[in-house]
């Protein structure tokens, strides 16, 4: 794993305190060139999603880091994107995870299962 972001570890913090599942994050940094790194976890219904998503933002936004650049998926929350620039925190409901298989993409990339 290269350096990483230190609001990656805040992001984490922000996801063990609101109790999201199997998160992982994966060094994508050496193939995809517009992020370093992706976060993802899963919250077990759109409830605890929205929890996960406003918890992320605020636990940075309270340390005086950066602002996501965009928020996608905060409609329905199944699957919501939260882009940092340097990151992309996934949240995802644990059916659209299931669905999407997103982490099977990157398989081959370095990863660090969290919890």
């Amino acid at each position: 794993m290269q350096v990483r972001s230190p609001w990656i570890d805040i992001a984490v913090n922000a996801i063990s305190d609101k109790k999201g599942h199997d998160t992982l994050i994966i060094d994508v940094g050496d193939v995809l060139g517009i992020s370093d790194n992706f976060i993802i976890t899963s919250g077990m219904n759109s409830r605890q999603v929205r929890a996960l998503v406003e918890e992320i933002e605020a636990q940075i936004t309270n340390k005086c880091g950066p602002k996501p650049l965009r928020i996608e998926g905060n409609n329905d929350y199944l699957w919501v994107l939260m882009d940092y620039g340097d990151f992309v925190v996934h949240v995802f409901h644990t059916d659209e995870r299931d669905h999407y298989k997103l982490e099977k993409l990157w398989a081959d990339m370095p990863s660090e299962m969290i919890q």
